[in-house]
């Protein structure tokens, strides 16, 4: 039977990717979904499965890449980040639009990363990998002496990062480090240092189409240090006129270039020093605190929705999108909300979270944790309890009420009895 509709393949739709599922669907798509591993990974939040025509495991990827073509499927999608190297195997095995196999390593590697921009000419870290604690300790200087970062091969939300003041620091980050398993369900048999990149962080959040791109936002991090790690705490979005969006744009399109990366998209988080931009990491796929109502209302398109036009209507991605920047909207912070408690949560004070949600520029709020769950002292994007969506015509009104949400998030969280009486004995 004949089907007009696009079918789109969407590897690992975790998390935001659940966004690209239904921006396709909107855009009149059928969808199946691939998972890339066996099992899948219950670190991440769930792909809402339903509306999916089919639902394959893609371990064997030729036999996954053959279903696929039986069910006529048109595009091959990463909808999360362990998913982006299967989607540019099945999408090459295919013959479909994708950013192909040859730098498919290089995009989730970050020392094959780090490589491959430095091959291009472009400014980036000085690094070395290694599974031996003390070939690390002997190639520091190398790389410039201290201070330098010792993270994941291929991590996320900034888990296992430490920077590292001197060889006793080191020596624990790495050791605290190897045999590890990130949230992607992957061992770290080696860790990566590099030399420490100081300035200030940006993200650049961006879509292609056969190269064509559309700067969907740029968000300054803001972070504070606590021991040897960064806590980021906050995104600002950027003033898309300010001169420095545009060095960070260009900047980020010579990446995306070196990577390989013309279809679909792309989150960046790159340093500005005092030489000028230089990477520290980049992902194939959408960013991880995407939310496509805010974005809109913020910066007038979100990246889901552009990443489906991009591959399911490229004429109108470019007409409309390609080669242009965000649109500042109304000021708006992206924030993690910190905590310093650790037990298990008996409850969530609903009447706090209520407050919460009641502030004038809160536009959205997400729970990382639920009652009879372990609740820890806040070290990276994960251990962030709370993440709350703040925008606002008025910057003023924003610093106001984070600072608010600041105040209430302190008791809106219960801890078991046994556990508060320990702490406070």
């Amino acid at each position: 039977m004949r089907n007009d509709r696009p079918i789109v393949a969407l590897v690992d739709a975790y998390g935001t990717g659940d966004h690209l599922r239904q921006s396709l669907a909107d855009l009149g798509a059928d969808l199946v979904h691939v998972w890339s591993t066996a099992e899948p990974l219950v670190s991440l939040k769930q792909p809402d499965l339903a509306g999916y025509r089919a639902n394959l495991v893609g371990t064997e990827v030729a036999a996954t890449a053959q279903e696929l073509a039986a069910l006529g499927v048109t595009h091959v999608v990463a909808g999360q980040e362990p998913g982006v190297p299967l989607a540019d195997t099945l999408a090459e095995l295919l013959g479909l639009p994708g950013n192909g196999t040859t730098l498919s390593l290089a995009r989730r590697d970050k020392y094959l990363m780090i490589e491959a921009v430095r091959a291009a000419g472009l400014r980036c870290a000085r690094q070395l990998r290694s599974s031996d604690v003390e070939e690390i300790v002997a190639g520091i200087a190398a790389l410039g002496g201290y201070p330098v970062v010792v993270k994941p091969l291929a991590g996320s939300g900034s888990q296992g990062v430490a920077i590292c003041a001197d060889e006793q620091q080191v020596r624990r980050a790495a050791l605290e480090l190897l045999g590890t398993t990130t949230m992607y369900g992957q061992i770290n048999a080696e860790a990566l240092a590099q030399s420490y990149l100081d300035g200030t962080e940006f993200v650049v959040d961006t879509v292609s189409r056969d190269g064509a791109r559309y700067t969907s936002a740029v968000w300054r991090y803001e972070k504070d240090r606590l021991g040897t790690r960064n806590v980021y705490y906050l995104d600002v979005l950027a003033d898309p006129g300010d001169p420095v969006v545009a060095e960070l744009i260009d900047y980020t399109y010579a990446v995306l270039d070196a990577l390989g990366i013309r279809h679909g998209a792309a989150h960046a988080e790159v340093m500005m020093t005092a030489d000028g931009p230089a990477l520290v990491e980049v992902g194939a796929r959408l960013n991880g605190t995407a939310s496509p109502a805010f974005d809109r209302g913020c910066a007038g398109a979100d990246q889901a929705a552009v990443t489906a036009l991009a591959y399911l209507d490229p004429g109108r991605f470019r007409r409309e999108f390609a080669s242009r920047t965000y649109s500042r909207l109304r000021h708006a912070y992206v924030y993690d909300v910190r905590t310093d408690l650790d037990g298990v949560l008996a409850r969530l004070d609903d009447d706090v979270l209520g407050e919460i949600d009641g502030l004038e520029s809160v536009r959205q709020r997400m729970m990382r944790v639920r009652a009879g769950g372990r609740i820890r002292p806040t070290v990276d994007l994960p251990s962030s309890p709370m993440l709350v969506l703040l925008s606002h015509e008025s910057r003023a009104a924003l610093v106001r009420d984070q600072r608010r949400v600041t105040e209430l998030a302190a008791s809106a969280y219960h801890l078991e009895p046994a556990v508060e009486a320990a702490m406070t004995a």
